[in-house]
């Protein structure tokens, strides 16, 4: 095939320019042009080679996520603690890139808030990652215009009062009007990127224990933070400081399907 444009090449510019200069010239710029597309052509199957080999890279190194993800699950026995399974193969997906990434400084702690769950379960769980032990379960609330019970509704948005899902990395402590709180960084842009000029922490809050929930049948709502049981704090907040992956799940398909960390 290329032999015969070339050959039909020749003839067209023989016919077209009488000239013998311009004759040469054309016949020079075809050859150039002959030889930079055949390169191009013979490149092609080597290019989408290797694009066919990324991807199959990715597709293997997903499967190896999932799997010791799923074999830390039932390792742990987290189904026993209310724990969802695809909450865990999200988290441990998030924390695995993250880690990778060379984005955590903490990277033996992995903390999930499981908003599938209803606030009056203890749907915080701080994971010993190295060790294979759950060090803490206990309560945490979500925004007041997230929901009521079940928190169902999320955003990123300025005043929203609204919970924002996806991975965090916490940063330093500091000691403001709910005593020992932590600040985190939202790092899954487009859904949690404004946690920091939102003021949104890990703080403690009367209002997010047993006692609230048995007077009255619902736990307390925050303005977006994930508040958790005051006494509780000086246990969790030195743990997870200074780096360590802090992470909001819901099965949000939007979410899932456009999270920057999870599909990195």
């Amino acid at each position: 095939m290329f032999l015969i444009v070339i050959a039909l090449s020749f003839w067209y510019a023989s016919w077209t320019f009488k000239d013998k200069s311009a004759f040469m010239k054309s016949l020079s710029l075809i050859l150039t042009l002959s030889i930079f597309t055949a390169a191009l052509v013979k490149a092609a199957p080597i290019n989408n080679t290797s694009a066919n080999k990324a991807a199959a890279a990715r597709k293997a190194e997903m499967k190896m996520i999932l799997a010791t993800a799923h074999s830390i699950y039932n390792e742990m026995n987290l189904e026993d603690s209310g724990l969802s399974q695809k909450a865990f193969e999200s988290a441990w997906t998030g924390y695995y890139k993250l880690r990778k990434k060379g984005l955590l400084r903490k990277t033996g702690i992995l903390s999930i808030c499981d908003f599938s769950q209803s606030s009056s379960n203890q749907r915080l769980y701080v994971i010993d990652v190295r060790n294979r032990r759950l060090l803490y379960r206990t309560y945490v609330a979500h925004g007041i215009n997230s929901g009521e019970e079940f928190a169902n509704s999320f955003s990123n948005k300025m005043e929203s009062c609204k919970s924002s899902l996806g991975f965090y990395i916490t940063t330093r402590t500091y000691v403001g009007g709910n005593g020992m709180s932590l600040r985190i960084e939202g790092v899954d842009k487009g859904f949690n990127d404004n946690a920091a000029r939102r003021a949104i922490v890990i703080h403690g809050a009367t209002y997010v224990s047993k006692r609230i929930l048995n007077k009255y049948g619902v736990m307390g709502t925050t303005f977006g933070c994930p508040a958790i049981p005051t006494e509780m704090t000086t246990q969790i907040i030195p743990v997870v400081k200074n780096g360590s992956c802090f992470y909001i799940y819901y099965p949000s398909k939007k979410y899932l399907q456009q999270s920057p960390v999870l599909n990195s």
